[in-house]
């Protein structure tokens, strides 16, 4: 097999010394985005420079151990699984992250990434499909959009905005239409665990005749409200 440049470079980039930190690396299934449902071996990356109000995963803002990336590699091959995501924290906060996912590409896995939508997706493989959740007002986190994330994205990424009320729900509303979002790739609307009703958030919706996925997480209706196995 002709071995592409990016390939090789990817594969040069794996040596031993070459490192992420991570907090878990677990089989699931897949409890949010498009492929909900499905088998999926999840890499969860520490680190994360917002502080959200609803996170559910603030365990992995510190610790985690550092791994080389031909281990995590290994790690993942022996699950024998074919989705992988690879989330946080926000992974992207750690230089490595690119390397790990094009490698993910070159090994055939079906790639998704979890990212706040703070830093540059450009820098994430263009095969990977890319999960960038957009920051409304009742997250506290607003002012960390980075707005020219959405110049990159693809057909096969998405975009999620987590819901905390109504008012957040109107504001989503308003930048998927400003931004003709649903031309560009799937929208989902998620409510906050344990604030906003699913049923509430459906109603609106469908009231609305919005072109969105509505969409509960469904590890936590599985395994409560933890982030699930």
């Amino acid at each position: 097999m002709v071995q592409t440049s990016a390939q090789a470079e990817n594969q040069a980039s794996a040596s031993p010394e070459r490192a992420l930190r991570v907090s878990e690396i677990f089989l699931s299934l897949q409890g949010e985005t498009s492929r909900v449902g499905l088998p999926t071996i999840f890499v969860r990356l520490t680190g994360c420079p917002l502080r959200c109000v609803y996170c559910d995963t603030e365990y992995a803002f510190y610790g985690g151990r550092p791994i080389s990336i031909s281990a995590i590699m290994a790690e993942i091959a022996s699950y024998a699984v074919d989705h992988v995501t690879v989330t946080g924290g926000e992974p992207l906060a750690q230089r490595e992250c690119p390397v790990l996912l094009g490698l993910l590409c070159d090994a055939g896995y079906s790639v998704s990434l979890e990212t706040s939508g703070a830093l540059d997706i450009s820098k994430a493989d263009v095969r990977v499909s890319r999960i960038l959740d957009l920051k409304t007002p009742g997250s506290g986190e607003l002012d960390k959009n980075r707005w020219s994330n959405l110049d990159h994205l693809t057909p096969h990424d998405e975009v999620k905005f987590v819901l905390c009320d109504k008012s957040d729900y109107e504001w989503a509303v308003g930048v998927m239409s400003e931004r003709r979002l649903d031309r560009i790739c799937p929208i989902l609307f998620s409510p906050v665990y344990g604030k906003l009703d699913p049923a509430e958030l459906a109603e609106w919706v469908l009231r609305d005749r919005l072109p969105v996925r509505v969409q509960v997480q469904l590890h936590k209706l599985l395994w409560g409200e933890g982030p699930g196995r």
